[in-house]
């Protein structure tokens, strides 16, 4: 006979009253060994996976490896003040971090910790950091579009709210500046569209966490953003916690309605923090000496970001998380996973970084899974067919280095092709509003830049845009706010051009 789900309840509730009593938790357990931020210890008979452990003199650990005659404990802090002999107290407590609305605006570590010196944050509740995700009745589809504020990211790849993007690519071509604009453009937004933003830094130099602060300060967006820092000078659990941490404080937002955007930076660091741990754990290695469960940590962490359903308050949790990889090599093990997490890729390549297109997106290999479902449909009206010209565009360059003869639509399209790849390059820092985008692409895509050389084309938009919110005010006010890209619209977008056009050209 089946069992109710009140009786499974009920035979729950009996086993922790059993195991968890008070008794329980005034066990004592002794260090039989400790070393490389890891403990092992003897007498916790009763103690959860994930509990947090008291070593004294400040220092906690977490119970990680439950053993036949041991615990295997990662230790939150140095290693240094935990002696071999020394005693070890359960808390009963799993590893959770105190959240409440101070939190925004502030920079702290993994435990919730203040770094900022700004002085101690008023919570409201905890929040555990490993949950399971909510269920797909939970949910409901991903249809609202996240703004960027960068051209090629909007257009090409758009992100929904609640969606999971993956921002690939070799160091130093530009993975965090693409989070960080998308951050920074939440301020361009009318107040309904904005999200809130959780920015967690997983083993960068403490000198790059305090760039990437003082930059979201210059720019005002760390009136809406909480910072997660765990440095590449903290242990190795602190890194291990940090992106889950990150996740619990953006969930505790997204149960109360609100739209959340956190930004993993970067998770390659996350699973070496990991794998740092489970080697001196003594788990079994096995590709690259990553542990068989190093999958299991990263879906388990992305599949939290979802679009709650409006009976839970429609809140969102949107993730993009950055994957580092070596010589662009992305069938590594660790980008692999990833790429099969995650809902589409932002593919940024070191070639087109270095030869000045920026950001560096490789339309062919960057994928939006959601995609035009979640596009604000005057963007996708623009924007239909430009993916696929730009794939024609590179192909047909290609050809054109070997000295090919092309005929005359392909050494049109080379042209315009162009033209498009200068009017997709955008400035670090400067997220445009989407009328901007609008009608800088609709320029393009519609030949008005096809008589403007390549070199003038970025100088073409930058007066463009400035004469146009000055001159076209009402025009570019309707088209921030419209829903579709009516007739009247595109009648106004082609006066405005042409009118521009000719200014333009009176100003060469």
């Amino acid at each position: 006979m089946a069992i109710r789900p009140e009786e499974i309840t009920n035979i729950i509730k009996e086993k922790i009253e059993k195991f968890d009593t008070k008794a329980d938790l005034n066990e004592v357990g002794t260090v039989i060994q400790v070393g490389d931020g890891i403990a092992r210890v003897y007498g916790l008979r009763n103690v959860k996976a994930s509990e947090l452990v008291d070593f004294g003199n400040g220092v906690k650990g977490m119970a990680m490896n439950l053993e036949y005659d041991n615990v295997g404990c990662v230790l939150m802090g140095s290693d240094d003040q935990v002696q071999e002999g020394g005693t070890v107290k359960r808390t009963g407590e799993v590893i959770s971090i105190a959240v409440g609305d101070n939190i925004i605006g502030r920079v702290v570590d993994p435990l919730g910790r203040p770094l900022d010196g700004k002085g101690d944050i008023k919570t409201e509740k905890e929040m555990p950091m490993d949950i399971v995700a909510p269920g797909i009745v939970e949910r409901q589809p991903v249809k609202q579009p996240l703004q960027t504020g960068l051209k090629a990211v909007d257009a090409l790849v758009p992100i929904g709210k609640g969606q999971r993007e993956l921002i690939i690519g070799d160091r130093q071509t530009g993975k965090t500046a693409i989070a960080i604009d998308a951050i920074i453009n939440q301020k361009n937004l009318p107040p309904e569209e904005r999200c809130l933003c959780v920015y967690v830094a997983v083993g960068q130099k403490n000198s790059t966490v305090a760039q990437v602060v003082k930059t979201l300060t210059d720019f005002g967006a760390m009136e809406y953003t909480t910072v997660v820092a765990a440095t590449a000078s903290d242990p190795a659990s602190m890194l291990y916690i940090a992106p889950y941490a990150g996740c619990a404080i953006g969930e505790y937002f997204m149960w109360k309605g609100k739209d959340v955007l956190i930004v993993y930076d970067d998770l390659s660091k996350h699973a070496q923090a990991y794998r740092q741990m489970s080697l001196l754990l003594r788990r079994p290695p096995g590709r690259e000496a990553y542990p068989g469960d190093v999958f299991y940590l990263h879906s388990r962490l992305l599949e939290r970001a979802c679009k709650l359903s409006k009976e839970n308050g429609g809140g969102s949790l949107t993730a993009l998380p950055i994957i580092e990889t070596q010589a662009n090599d992305v069938s590594a093990y660790i980008p692999t996973n990833v790429i099969s997490i995650t809902d589409g890729q932002i593919y940024l390549e070191s070639s087109l970084f270095l030869s000045g297109i920026k950001p560096a997106i490789n339309v062919g290999l960057s994928v939006s899974r959601v995609g035009g479902s979640a596009q604000r449909k005057t963007m996708r009206k623009v924007a239909g067919t430009l993916r696929v010209d730009m794939s024609q565009y590179q192909e047909l360059a290609g050809f054109a280095q070997f000295g090919s003869e092309l005929d005359k639509e392909s050494q049109r399209q080379i042209e315009r092709g162009k033209r498009m790849t200068e009017l997709l390059k955008q400035d670090q820092y400067q997220p445009l509003r989407l009328s901007q985008q609008v009608l800088a692409l609709y320029a393009g895509v519609h030949g008005y830049t096809d008589r403007v050389a390549v070199e003038q084309v970025r100088a073409y938009e930058k007066q463009l845009l400035a004469w146009a919110d000055v001159q076209q005010k009402p025009l570019m006010d309707k088209l921030d706010k419209a829903v579709e890209l009516t007739d009247e619209l595109t009648v106004g977008m082609d006066n405005a051009l042409t009118q521009f056009e000719t200014i333009f050209n009176g100003k060469k």
